[in-house]
C-alpha cells in the first residue's frame, strides 16, 4: 500500500511550495479513500512516493487513469498567494491503494 503524489515539474515551484502542495494532496486523497484501504495503509507505515510530470496535460491523463482504475485521487488547485497564479493545478495525489494498482498508473514516472 502507498500513496503517490505527482508534481508538475514545469511550474518550477520551490521545495517548500512542493512540500505544502503534496501535503494538501495527501490529505485530500486520504479523505476520499475507504476505511478498509486506510487501515491497511496505516499498518504498512503510510508509504508515500513523489513523482513528477512536465505538464498539466500529463497530470490530467493520470487522473483519467485513476478514475478508470477506481483509485481515490485529489487534484490540488492553488489559491495563488505565493509562487503560482490563482487556480493553478499543481499536484495530483493518488491513493492510498495497492502498490500494483498505483504502479499501473504511475510506474513509468520519474521520482521528483
Amino acid at each position: 500500500m502507498k500513496q503517490v503524489m505527482v508534481v508538475r515539474n514545469d511550474l518550477k515551484m520551490g521545495k517548500g511550495k512542493i512540500a505544502a502542495q503534496c501535503c494538501h494532496g495527501s490529505l485530500g486523497a486520504y479523505k476520499k479513500t475507504n476505511s478498509e484501504k486506510i487501515r491497511k495503509w496505516e499498518n504498512e507505515a503510510y508509504a508515500k512516493v513523489v513523482c513528477k510530470v512536465n505538464s498539466l496535460e500529463e497530470l490530467l491523463e493520470l487522473k483519467k487513469q485513476a478514475i478508470i482504475n477506481k483509485v481515490s485521487y485529489y487534484l490540488v488547485v492553488d489559491a495563488g498567494r505565493t509562487q503560482v497564479p490563482t487556480s493553478t493545478t499543481t499536484v495530483l495525489a493518488l491513493g492510498p491503494d495497492e502498490d500494483e494498482i498505483l504502479d499501473k498508473i504511475t510506474g513509468d514516472l520519474k521520482l521528483l
